[in-house]
């Protein structure tokens, strides 16, 4: 239920992109969706730490950006946010979302990474004062409200499994 909630919130956050018929990145779209779905089942299966992986892959963008940056003389409006972002945002939550899979299921570590599709609007709104669209903060309440309630119901039902797991000795 909560993975269905979840298509529809992303489904009114990209409604507009789909319509707009730009086929090479709605290819890129669904690409970047299967490698992801790949590399949470990979980590799944194999049971390893896989969170200094990413912050490892990390740099290789970081590496491309600066010599972007230095052979164009590239400015950007607020340096310090975009550096905040790569340097501290972007390696935590690669870190936290690789070691997600050897504690939680492949489907809710995705969950989690839909989260990003609700605040990158968020963050720019914030930093860059451009508003998101009522459609994106629609479709991004209906992200977090899934969110939350499949893991309040997890907790909850966590619970209860440990309670009855729980061995009981005679008075």
């Amino acid at each position: 239920a909560a993975m269905a909630a979840m298509v529809v919130g992303v489904l009114i956050i990209v409604g507009d992109g789909i319509s707009a018929g730009n086929l090479f990145g709605d290819a890129m779209a669904l690409a970047a969706a299967f490698f992801l779905a790949s590399a949470i089942t990979v980590s799944r299966a194999s049971g390893r730490d896989m969170g200094f992986t990413a912050l490892i892959a990390v740099i290789m963008p970081f590496a491309v950006a600066v010599v972007m940056v230095a052979k164009t003389g590239f400015h950007v409006e607020a340096p310090w946010w975009i550096i905040f972002n790569g340097a501290v945002v972007m390696p935590v939550s690669f870190y936290c979302l690789a070691t997600g899979p050897r504690f939680i299921s492949g489907p809710e570590v995705a969950m989690f990474y839909l989260l990003e599709t609700v605040l990158a609007p968020v963050w720019v709104w914030l930093i860059f004062a451009e508003v998101p669209t009522t459609r994106s903060l629609i479709g991004g309440a209906i992200l977090i409200a899934a969110l939350v309630a499949h893991s309040l119901w997890q907790l909850y039902h966590g619970h209860r499994r440990a309670a009855v797991r729980a061995v009981r000795h005679p008075p």
